[in-house]
């Protein structure tokens, strides 16, 4: 079984691992900015060659790592300020954008909450801009949100609800926020993840539904994920190399226990994952970030600090 993983860094660092080759890769590229508290890598695929190198369809996938998130405000609030730069840079946004967020997974699953809470968060404003432009001007943009909950209670497919909605509303951009997959537990909660190139709906707990993506719903999809997951088989593989790599020069080559160790404990823990115990204050707190991101970057005009007041 491979290591599971949503986030296109970490499959980067799977396929170097797996190569033990640091150059490039051809369809590969990769950009890192540093700045204090916070790291963004930008990494574009842009071939078929890079696209099977990193499992991941052709497009932009940008990473915010922002350890700190948790702990400092000023982390915090630049993380919310560089996911808006980056949805910006995603997508043109004019005062005449109507954008659908879509709030994807299960509200009464905390570590698949992510997306409901994400909504809940939100400045809705497709309503007043309806009734109220003039007063609004250009401050707001047309917001609506849905969480559509998974296909276990509503009896329908996430992509099938979305595509109606589609139909009624005719947005210009889609936003769907979900929770991700990770292969690493320092990455929970302290990354965020933007794509161009869509979702598939409970991809990270390995139940893939129908993509949602410009292709299925014919308009402008970024997905936007934090890690609140990690795959037990994962951290019990990771946990041996690191063990037997220590070792290594006391092992004969020709030794298979490693092998053998591996088999016998992912056996039976194939289907579980492991999340932190405070996952619900990570929730909120993620949420709250990701809100904040999306509602700088679809109201120009509104400060940090307006939105802060909003969303309190």
């Amino acid at each position: 079984m491979g290591i599971r993983t949503d986030l296109a860094l970490e499959a980067k660092e799977i396929y170097t691992e797996s190569v033990q080759d640091t150059g490039d890769i051809d369809g590969v590229k990769v950009d890192v900015d540093k700045t204090e508290g916070v790291t963004t890598t930008k990494i574009t695929i842009t071939n078929d060659n890079g696209a099977r190198a990193l499992s991941k369809p052709i497009g932009t996938y940008v990473t915010i790592e922002a350890p700190d998130i948790k702990y400092s405000t000023e982390v915090y609030e630049k993380a919310c300020k560089l996911l808006a730069k980056e949805i910006k840079n995603m997508t043109d946004i004019s005062a005449d954008t109507k954008t659908l967020v879509v709030g994807l997974g299960n509200k009464n699953i905390t570590p698949d909450a992510l997306g409901p809470d994400v909504v809940s968060k939100l400045m809705v404003t497709n309503h007043m801009r309806e009734h109220m432009k003039d007063f609004f001007g250009d401050n707001l943009t047309s917001v609506c949100a849905i969480a559509p909950g998974v296909l276990g209670t509503t009896g329908m497919e996430t992509a099938q609800i979305i595509k109606g909605v589609c139909q009624q509303i005719h947005p210009d951009l889609i936003i769907c926020v979900d929770a991700l997959a990770s292969r690493s537990l320092d990455r929970i909660s302290t990354t965020i993840q933007l794509s161009d190139t869509g979702i598939n709906p409970g991809a990270g707990v390995d139940n893939n539904r129908e993509g949602l993506n410009e292709k299925t719903l014919g308009v402008k999809v970024i997905a936007i994920g934090v890690p609140t997951v990690v795959d037990a088989h994962t951290i019990v593989s990771d946990s041996i190399d690191i063990a037997f790599n220590d070792i290594q020069e006391e092992i004969p080559a020709d030794w298979e226990k490693n092998r053998l160790i591996k088999e016998a404990l992912t056996k039976n823990i194939k289907k579980l994952m492991v999340t932190p115990k405070d996952i619900d204050s990570v929730i909120e707190k993620t949420s709250k970030t990701v809100a904040n991101g999306i509602n700088l970057a679809l109201h120009k005009n509104l400060t940090f600090e307006d939105i802060e007041s909003f969303v309190g």
